[in-house]
């Protein structure tokens, strides 16, 4: 749970920090860039360094199983991501 929540700040910090509005399709492509890469590396030390439960456990489904939580840290940055980038523009919105 720790690594999901940890890949939604980062989300949310990636779209509020990234320069302007951005068009959907660019936050999705970038998002899911990062995403995956920050997916891989969550679940590499979620199963090698903290095998005790740091993350979302599927660990019964082999090889698919780690496909699978990668695709959900994926899903999660991006969601966070978009919800950055509303936020940017909603504070930065001028009276």
């Amino acid at each position: 749970m720790w690594f999901e929540l940890l890949t939604f700040i980062i989300g949310i910090a990636f779209g509020f920090f990234h320069r302007g509005k951005e068009d959907l399709t660019g936050i999705l492509r970038n998002g899911a860039i990062v995403g995956i890469v920050l997916g891989i590396i969550f679940v590499l030390v979620s199963m090698l360094l903290v095998p005790g439960g740091m993350s979302i456990g599927v660990g019964f489904l082999g090889v698919f199983g780690i496909f699978i939580v990668i695709i959900i840290f994926v899903i999660i940055f991006i969601v966070g991501a978009f919800m950055g980038d509303w936020l940017e523009r909603v504070l930065k919105k001028k009276p």
